[in-house]
């Protein structure tokens, strides 16, 4: 995977996930628990999410 980052939107104060991406896969993580693990989804999985995610937004 491709090295971990998070939105330019986050603060430090706020809530935030971290992503890192390969061709086929998207992992997902908590910033303020890296060691925490994370959550692998298939990319295309991950596409869909934020489709979805911006149409109710």
């Amino acid at each position: 995977m491709n090295a971990w980052r998070k939105s330019s939107h986050s603060t430090n104060d706020s809530n935030c996930v971290e992503v890192a991406t390969s061709p086929s896969t998207v992992g997902v993580r908590d910033t303020k628990d890296r060691e925490g693990g994370h959550l692998t989804v298939p990319a295309p999985a991950w596409a869909a999410f934020l489709s979805s995610a911006a149409r109710t937004s």
